[in-house]
């Protein structure tokens, strides 16, 4: 069986361990390349990388580079710059065949990660994430040895401003600019990849901002800040009297924001408003919005009122993206801020959010707070189990009854969700409905017949 490299969002691990040693890097550079689409001649295959800030980046990135060249490949590298400008770049420029992030996401600057994004900009599939771990195992290929050098360096981040300030062409106008520029707005860097774009984006639109987690030094990403630790940014907003803030993770494509009062404003609630703002426009293609099946009921009910349906995937962006491609939708995301505009882009991005949010803010005429507050989060529970083996459930008359029982009494209130952890001999229960001790006493119903068949 050929050994998986590729999890839900690249690969991952911490660096200078496989997968993320030395050999393997390049080794992966290589694969890449020999996995690009059939039909063009491996001269022309041109990489586009970027990273974060992790000080394991710079060699990660001419080991990758060197595995690529060996097969035939250019590359190029676009230095610090958020992963969505990668899969931006890759995409409008036709010289680039495909574009290599490197990063690892909200993790801590010991971890790193390897994602690929087609020459549409979208995430690779995992079709050919498959392909690309085929060839890593074949024995019989042998990447190019040597040392590694440094990568050619072009500066390509004026393009994705470009792209980006088209979201909001209000921002532009007198009325527009005034409701944009209402007080303060406060951003939280997360000492990573947005560090090099976000603030120069928000001051060209003339806003007055208050820039937080904006020093990276290779080992202090995501460390108390960011979209994953917004209590800095929600400091920040109460003591410097901002009317909202936002805060990115370290590679740039998620968005967490923060109210005048300081309250946190997740996915679920930009989901929602963007989702009645792109309506109100007639740009909310197929009258739907994908989310993943750990977005609150709250949110489907909410839809469900303005006439909207809300379509489930399986966590992970990359599977809100392919969900969104086979319907054809303009929306979807994740409750942990992974939003996803297909008018503007494939894959989530962080600075693409904060500009919608400040657009609906501006063009509704309402506060971040009051728009947050048309979505009512259901109270939830979770509950873990564990198990002697992951037995299929419904071989198990006892734990099929109590999960018929729960699912009858939460029926277009509330939501139930059983399934077995991924990693872990365990059965993870969720449950949401209106009342917490309610739902927590009939969560507990399936976890004890789990225990009495299964434990």
């Amino acid at each position: 069986m050929t050994p998986r490299l590729f999890g839900t969002d690249g690969v991952r691990g911490v660096a200078g361990s496989y997968p993320l040693d030395r050999a393997t890097v390049r080794r992966l550079g290589g694969a890449l390349v020999r996995a690009l689409p059939d039909g063009q001649p491996l001269h022309s295959q041109h990489l586009l990388i970027g990273r974060d800030t992790r000080e394991s980046g710079v060699w990660i990135e001419e080991e990758l580079a060197c595995g690529a060249r060996g097969e035939g490949a250019e590359v190029t590298s676009a230095g610090v710059v958020p992963t969505p400008a990668v899969a931006y770049l890759t995409r409008a420029n036709s010289e680039f065949d495909a574009g290599v992030v490197i990063s690892a996401s909200h993790n801590p600057y010991q971890d790193n990660g390897i994602k690929v994004f087609s020459g549409q900009g979208e995430k690779f599939t995992e079709v050919v994430e498959r392909k690309v771990e085929a060839i890593m195992a074949d024995s019989s290929w042998q990447v190019t040895g040597g040392e590694a050098g440094p990568v050619r360096r072009v500066d390509l981040v004026g393009a994705y401003l470009d792209h980006l300030r088209a979201v909001f062409p209000e921002a532009t106008s007198s009325r527009g600019a005034r409701a944009a520029k209402r007080g303060r707005f406060a951003i939280d860097c997360a000492n990573g990849a947005t560090t090099t774009v976000a603030p120069a984006l928000f001051a060209s639109l003339g806003l007055d901002t208050v820039v937080v987690a904006n020093e990276p030094n290779g080992r202090n990403i995501n460390l108390d800040c960011g979209s994953t630790r917004p209590e800095l940014l929600a400091r920040t907003v109460v003591e410097h009297g901002c009317q909202m803030g936002v805060a990115f993770d370290g590679d740039g494509d998620r968005a967490i924001f923060v109210d005048h009062r300081g309250a946190i404003v997740d996915g679920d609630a930009v989901l929602l408003m963007c989702g009645a703002q792109l309506k109100r426009e007639r740009r909310l293609r197929g009258n739907a919005i994908v989310a993943t099946v750990m977005s609150n009921i709250g949110l489907e009910i909410a839809l469900k009122s303005l006439g909207i349906e809300l379509v489930r995937c399986a966590v992970g962006d990359k599977y809100v993206m392919e969900e969104m491609l086979r319907r054809g939708l303009s929306l979807g995301g994740e409750q942990s801020g992974h939003i996803i505009f297909s008018d503007y882009l494939f894959t989530g991005d962080g600075l693409c959010t904060a500009l919608n949010v400040l657009r609906t803010v501006s063009l509704t005429g309402r506060t971040l707070a009051e728009l947050a507050g048309d979505l009512t989060t259901y109270p939830q529970v979770l509950l873990n189990v564990r198990v002697r083996e992951k037995t299929e459930l419904g071989t198990v008359p006892a734990v099929v009854d109590a999960i018929a029982r729960v699912e009858a009494r939460v029926a277009g209130q509330g939501r139930l969700l059983v399934r077995y952890s991924g990693t872990e001999p365990l059965l993870r229960v969720m449950l949401e409905g209106k009342d917490q001790n309610e739902i927590r006493t009939w969560a507990q119903e399936i976890v004890d017949a789990v225990q009495e068949h299964l434990g």
